[in-house]
């Protein structure tokens, strides 16, 4: 009995000889692709991403309405770069299924392409479908952004200081607050979002110049 058993134990391998532990993980390798960007190491992240790609087209040839894999992609296509490719992939996921993720992805890849109309859509229909989402405090961000880039200021600063309050513990968005507070004319305003992002970045030559100018 214990050979018989043995013998399925062995055929049973044959035919499944990979455990699902051992298939890569798309989303470990993209996370890691974002560790290795974080230290400098630009040429093994996109590796790393490139990686998440393939496991993402594997899982798409096996479910083709995997959003999971379809998120994963846009991801790793964003930080490569590939902006294009990250737009058309979102519009064939989003024929699909609404997922907030690959809609907010497409908000970005537009954003990157320029094309801030269609950016500015996407990131709010992001916002009215996920407001507690995990992307949300980013997506307002890119609000300010595009409100910045095409000159109107005042939207900018209420895109900006929703960000801010949602996470308020990075220095680059203190600092783009403070500069269409300033562009404004509001420089009490401006010098305490230049203040926050020198608290967390003394270094910040731009944000102290800015304080200096308001502060005179």
């Amino acid at each position: 009995m214990k050979i018989r058993a043995l013998l399925i134990f062995v055929s049973l391998f044959a035919l499944f000889p990979l455990a699902a532990q051992d298939k890569p993980d798309a989303l470990k390798l993209y996370r890691n692709g974002r560790d290795l960007e974080a230290v400098g190491r630009t040429a093994d992240a996109s590796a790393a991403y490139t990686q998440a790609i393939e496991v993402c087209k594997q899982d798409l040839a096996a479910n083709s309405s995997n959003m999971d894999a379809y998120a994963i992609y846009g991801w790793s296509l964003i930080r490569q770069g590939k902006y294009q490719d990250t737009v058309t992939l979102c519009g064939d996921a989003l024929k699909i299924a609404s997922d907030v993720r690959i809609i907010e992805t497409m908000a970005e890849g537009y954003f990157y392409l320029g094309n801030y109309k269609e950016s500015l859509r996407y990131m709010e229909k992001y916002i009215d479908a996920a407001p507690r989402g995990e992307r949300i405090s980013t997506a307002y961000f890119f609000v300010g952004e595009i409100y910045r880039l095409t000159r109107m200021f005042n939207r900018a600063e209420i895109a900006y200081s929703a960000a801010v309050y949602l996470e308020p513990a990075i220095s680059l968005w203190w600092y783009r607050l403070a500069t269409v507070r300033e562009t404004v004319g509001d420089k009490a305003g401006a010098l305490t979002a230049y203040q926050r992002a020198l608290k967390l970045r003394p270094d910040y030559k731009e944000a102290v110049d800015g304080a200096n100018r308001v502060g005179a």
